[in-house]
This record gives structure tokens, C-alpha cells and sequence, in this order.
């Protein structure tokens, strides 16, 4: 199948790679521009574009792919279909109906929930267990269109979202295939029409959503860390020994299943002992890793070591947030 591929983030570079290995002709990928990044503002084209470029397939970089000139440009690819993979640009219905089968999109949720650009997030930071991807119809709602392929996984217990985002990476090429077989099998199927009802958002995050808040319970806790790990990050800050308080980012965390502080309802929630246990809501949790400002992420001993702590710290939300 002829398809013009649009995507930005590296989310999409596995089944791009998947898709050429597949049989598929990619006519062109379509991407955002280049842009300054880095300390030296060196310009730098998107995961995508990169990983198109190095496999010999024409890119189109893009500021506007609605723009009435672009649309004629995809039209004289003569493409049958257009795949949608972390593009950032919405797609408009000129250019849905520019392609004869339409433009499906890979969606890192299992649809309608978690509808938005933060799907894996949310879905951790609410506790969910399953999770998976799915690939549906663009339209004029966002991530509302019938679906074609859905495939579910398990959200491991200490998974974060940088290492669950990796891994449904993975697990699109699938579905991706899959839908694509479905126009095999029938050129006029319309897919499957999801359930308004049953629809949850997720949306973008703020660097405001990684400030980290001690008077919870501790699996709430343990998800929130998981959630905005590594973007935007669990933000704290650590005081000890009357020392000023350090902005710290929480990288790794598991609930203390069998606390052994003594009087722990005596405890104040975000004291600290040695070994890493925190205090909060109704329980306590372990810090597993930790990354001061401008460093490195550690273990809690090495932190521990590198301030020379004898006595309990104290975690504390940071303030002017």
C-alpha cells in the first residue's frame, strides 16, 4: 500500500521501520521542521525526519500541513492512505479526504480512554492496569474517530512513562499492520464507532503537573512519580540539617510494603530516615533513585552519602510553583 506518513516524535520510528520491512511504499514522511535545540542551538530535524532521511525516503517538513498548496503537493503523491503517528499538527478535512482511504492515526491508549496528548501519563498516574494502542480514522473531534486495530497490554507495577512509552512504541507496529490488513481483507470497511460514553481525557502535561505532594496515600504517590517520569519529573525539594532546601527531581520510588519506623503515625509526612523511607498519607514509600538539580540521577544511599546526612531529612513541595 502507497502512504504518506506523517509523524514528528520517535514514537513513530519503529513502525516506520516496520511499515518499509512490511512491503509498504512510503510515498513521503511529513514532519515539523527543524528547529534550534541544544546549548548550541544546533538545528536539528525530528526523530522521524532523521530516521526517514537515513532509510532514502523523501521527508516534506511542514509548518502547516492544511495549507492549501501542501494539500496539492500530497495529492500528486498519489498515495492510497495517510498514517498519523506523534505529528503535533491537527489534520484538517481537506486533507482527510486528499487521500482515498482516509488518514488513521496510532494512539497510545485503548480508546475512547484517555483521549489527548498525554495518554501514557494520565494512564499511570491514574492507576490503570491495562493500556495498549489503537489505531482509528481521523476526524474532526480529537482521537473520536471509529477505530480499526486495538491492541491491550499490562502496565508493569513500577513502569514509568519514559519506559512504557518505549515499549507501546513497540507494540503499534502491530496494530498499525493490523489495520492496515483490515483494508486488505475489505477496501470499504468504516471500522468501529467508539462509545462517547465511556470517554476520559488526557491532556498535555505542564511542567506544574511533576510537583510532588507528600499528603497523599502511597500508591497515589508511587503513580504520580512513575507518571511524570522522565517529563516534566517528580519535583521536590530535600531540606536536612538546617541546610537550605535543594530542588530535587524523584526518579524512582516503591511503596514500603513492611515499615519498621517506630510511632510512624507520630511521623510528619516527608521526613526522611537513612535508608530512604518517606513518610506520607497512610503509609510510607521508598526512594529508590533520586536526581539533585543539575546532576544525575543516583541512588538514595549515594545522595545520602554525598551530603554526609546523620539524621533524618525532610522532603517539602516546593514553593513559587
Amino acid at each position: 500500500m502507497r502512504i504518506v506518513f506523517m509523524a514528528s516524535g520517535a514514537f513513530a520510528v519503529p513502525t516506520l521501520h516496520a511499515l518499509v520491512e512490511a512491503g509498504h511504499d512510503i510515498a513521503t514522511v511529513v514532519s515539523q521542521p527543524a528547529r534550534e535545540s541544544g546549548r548550541g542551538r544546533t538545528v536539528t530535524r525530528t526523530p522521524a525526519a532523521q530516521a526517514a532521511v537515513s532509510m532514502g525516503i523523501p521527508i516534506l517538513e511542514v509548518e502547516n500541513v492544511n495549507a492549501p498548496e501542501f494539500i496539492n503537493t500530497i495529492r500528486n503523491f498519489c498515495a492510497t492512505i495517510g498514517i498519523v503517528i506523534a505529528f503535533g499538527q491537527k489534520i484538517g478535512p481537506e486533507l482527510r479526504t486528499a487521500l482515498p482511504l482516509g488518514i488513521l492515526n496510532l494512539h497510545a491508549s485503548l480508546l475512547p480512554k484517555y483521549r489527548g496528548a498525554a495518554p501514557i501519563n494520565w494512564a499511570i498516574m491514574r492507576g490503570e492496569t491495562p493500556t495498549g494502542c489503537t489505531v482509528f480514522r481521523i476526524v474532526d473531534r480529537m482521537d473520536a474517530g471509529p477505530v480499526f486495530a486495538m491492541d491491550e497490554t499490562t502496565i508493569g507495577e513500577e513502569e514509568t512513562a519514559g519506559e512504557l512509552y518505549d515499549r507501546l512504541a513497540r507494540l503499534g507496529i502491530q496494530t498499525v499492520l493490523s489495520a492496515l490488513d483490515c483494508f486488505k481483507a475489505d477496501p470499504s470497511f468504516e471500522g468501529t464507532p467508539q462509545d462517547d460514553s465511556l470517554a476520559t481525557k488526557a491532556p498535555k502535561l505542564q511542567k506544574s503537573d511533576g510537583v510532588i505532594s507528600f499528603d497523599v496515600d502511597a500508591q497515589r504517590f508511587v503513580n504520580h512519580v512513575r507518571g511524570v517520569t522522565p517529563w516534566p519529573g517528580a519535583q521536590a525539594s530535600f531540606v536536612a540539617d538546617g541546610a537550605r532546601a535543594e530542588p530535587v527531581v524523584l526518579t524512582r520510588v516503591r511503596i514500603e510494603k513492611a515499615p519498621q519506623f517506630p510511632q510512624a503515625n507520630e511521623i510528619e509526612m516527608g521526613i526522611v530516615d537513612l535508608s530512604g523511607r518517606v513518610r506520607v498519607a497512610d503509609g510510607f514509600v521508598q526512594i529508590v533513585e533520586i536526581k539533585p538539580a543539575g546532576g544525575r540521577a543516583m541512588s538514595w544511599g549515594d545522595f545520602a552519602n554525598g551530603r554526609r546526612l546523620v539524621s533524618a531529612g525532610r522532603f517539602v513541595t516546593p514553593t513559587g510553583r
